[in-house]
C-alpha cells in the first residue's frame, strides 16, 4: 500500500512534502524556543542547520528534479539527514548518560560576561543550553529523540522514493 501511494506521488509532490515537513519542524523548534522559552544547545543549533539544509535542497528539487540532478539532490538531502541524525543520536546519548561536567557550552549571560563582544556574538548563534538536559518530552521522547526519528524517516523516505523511481524508469526502458 505504501509503495502504491509513493508511486502515485510525483517527484515535485514528494519534494514539496519534504520541504513542508522541514518547515514545520523548524517552526515547532522556534515555537519551543520563543513561545515556551527553551534555550537551544549547540547540538540543537547544528540539527537546525541540517534541517534547514534539507529544506533548501527540497525546495530546489521541487523546481529542478529531473534526471541525474534529482538523484544528486536526493543524495545531498539524505547526507544532510544522516548528519542531523548523527548529531541527534549523539545528543540522545548525552541525555541518557550525562557527563559529570557541563558538556557543550555556557549560558548566554555567562558568555557575555566572560568574553568580549566580538567573541560572544558568534557563541550566541551556536546555542547556549546544556546538551544533556531534557527540557521537553513527548510520549517519553526528548526533542533530540524525536529529531533523530524525523531525520531517519526523511532519509529513508527519500531513498525509498528514489529507488522506486529508478526501478520504474528501468522497467519502462
Amino acid at each position: 500500500m505504501l509503495k502504491k501511494l509513493l508511486l502515485e506521488l510525483s517527484p515535485r509532490q514528494t519534494w514539496a512534502l519534504v520541504a513542508l515537513a522541514c518547515a514545520g519542524l523548524l517552526g515547532f523548534g522556534l515555537y519551543l524556543q520563543h513561545g515556551v522559552g527553551l534555550e537551544p544547545c549547540p547540538m540543537c543549533i547544528v540539527q537546525r542547520y541540517a534541517m534547514t539544509g534539507m529544506g533548501l535542497v527540497a525546495l530546489l528539487a521541487v523546481f529542478w528534479h529531473s534526471g541525474w540532478v534529482g538523484y544528486v539532490l536526493t543524495g545531498l538531502g539524505t547526507a544532510m539527514a544522516a548528519g542531523g541524525a548523527f548529531v541527534a543520536a549523539r545528543q540522545s546519548w548525552l541525555q541518557w548518560y550525562p557527563p559529570e561536567t557541563l558538556s557543550c557550552g555556557r549560558d548566554f549571560y555567562g558568555m557575555v560576561e566572560s568574553f568580549p563582544l566580538q567573541r560572544a556574538i558568534p557563541m550566541i548563534f551556536r546555542g547556549g543550553g546544556d546538551c544533556s538536559k531534557i527540557d521537553w518530552t513527548f510520549l517519553g521522547g526528548s526533542i533530540a529523540n524525536w529529531s533523530f526519528v524525523a531525520f531517519v524517516a526523511m532519509a529513508l523516505w527519500l531513498l525509498f522514493f528514489a529507488f522506486l523511481r529508478y526501478q520504474q524508469q528501468t522497467q519502462s526502458q
